[in-house]
């Protein structure tokens, strides 16, 4: 989603170690998280490969969704509500970019699909005025949020305290993103036209893009 920032780098600033070298996708890899040690040869490359991909490609999706609302409704009076979720997402996205290096994981082939898309939809929902927006804004943080929860399941399921950062991470985003959630339905998102089928139909194409961006 500027102290914020700073101490969202501060506290997650990855230090890396030596990497081995491989030559084959799916060989592990000897990556330090600053405070706990954890490294890639005591977790599942598989499920990090997908947590982070899906991740990535999430944030990158609502930073074009946003961006795409600026571009309609920048200059009027929820400009400012709609910068300030944008520059939270902007931090998200940092992150992840930052995991992608430093577990060397692909991104999705889907990034230029997500990247037209993401913005179509936020320009496209702004065009229905500000009621329109919030509604996508509470479609889709409400769909990312759920995804969180269910990684943060699936990695307590395993072994905890061998995820102790990542699931730091995602926690901290998904509250993030609840408070997006939250912002949209205090701006009138419920207002919107057809809000109901509306809600549903984003959320669906929500479910496909998590669905296709972690297996592609």
């Amino acid at each position: 989603m500027g102290c914020a920032a700073a101490a969202c780098r501060s506290l997650w600033h990855l230090r890396t170690g030596a990497l081995r070298p491989y030559s084959a996708y799916g060989r592990r890899i000897s990556v330090r998280f600053t405070s706990s040690g954890m490294t890639l040869d005591s977790i599942s490359r598989a499920a990090v490969d997908r947590i982070i991909r899906v991740d990535h490609a999430g944030e990158y999706g609502a930073n074009r969704i946003y961006a795409g609302q600026m571009a309609v409704l920048g200059r009027t009076s929820v400009g400012p509500v709609i910068q300030k979720m944008w520059d939270q997402e902007k931090d998200h996205l940092k992150k992840f970019n930052e995991l992608m290096v430093a577990f060397r994981v692909r991104p999705t082939i889907l990034m230029p699909f997500w990247n037209v898309v993401g913005f179509a939809l936020g320009a496209g929902t702004a065009l229905l005025g500000k009621e329109g927006a919030m509604a996508c804004t509470v479609a889709v943080e409400e769909s990312i949020a759920h995804h969180y929860n269910n990684q943060i399941r699936m990695l307590m399921e395993k072994e905890p305290e061998k995820y102790t950062e990542l699931l730091q991470v995602i926690r901290k985003f998904r509250d993030e993103e609840l408070e997006h959630h939250d912002i949209g339905l205090e701006h009138d998102a419920q207002l919107a036209p057809a809000y109901t089928v509306l809600k549903s139909l984003i959320q669906a194409g929500c479910s496909a893009a998590i669905y296709l961006s972690e297996r592609f």
